[in-house]
């Protein structure tokens, strides 16, 4: 019996695709994305967390999301007890971790600050060396989510003296890309 090959769709070839270029660290080709970026504290990763549907994301005061996190949303339908298939149809995956599913969504969020301060440390410096995450749920629309460092102005404590340029040059590689949506995040309690 021969194997039946899967055929590729053009939006599996391009997720596949921008895992190879996550994995090497650029990517000649520009995929579609949908880019969050904001001031700090200006509410990004509430909003990301609420298109999951989960809090997965790390909290805490000043610049806490400093490497950029591609998210890629996987729709996985469930059959069943909708309820009790959630549970076990619900997972993330890191490409740095290949074949490790979490399933719980609270590890998720200890996975990101430990790859973050693996590569930054825990000076609050930042980098532009992407994190790769895929959310399997039935909650979520197939999408890419790029989440950024939070714009700001000053540095404080041992951040580097130019972080705001550094994360400023960081935004503009993601949103240059013309077929990036930029989701721009403004808080509601500024002026």
């Amino acid at each position: 019996r021969r194997a039946r090959a899967r055929a590729l769709t053009p939006k599996m070839l391009g997720r596949r695709l921008q895992d190879v270029f996550s994995a090497i660290g650029q990517s000649p080709i520009d995929l579609p994305q949908i880019v969050v970026i904001g001031s700090q504290s200006s509410g990004k990763s509430s909003v990301l967390e609420h298109v999951v549907g989960r809090d997965f994301l790390p909290r805490g005061t000043g610049i806490v999301t400093r490497r950029p996190l591609v998210l890629q949303l996987y729709h996985t339908p469930v059959s069943g007890d909708a309820d009790e298939a959630k549970k076990t149809s619900e997972w993330g995956e890191f490409l740095h971790l290949p074949g490790q599913k979490f399933f719980d969504f609270d590890e998720i969020r200890n996975e990101i600050s430990r790859e973050t301060e693996r590569v930054t440390g825990r000076n609050r410096g930042i980098s532009n060396k992407s994190i790769s995450l895929k959310i399997h749920s039935p909650s979520v629309l197939n999408l890419t989510l790029v989440d950024l460092p939070g714009m700001t102005k000053v540095s404080v404590g041992d951040q580097p003296a130019d972080i705001e340029d550094q994360i400023r040059a960081m935004c503009l590689q993601y949103i240059k890309n013309p077929n990036a949506i930029v989701l721009a995040v403004t808080a509601a309690n500024t002026d």
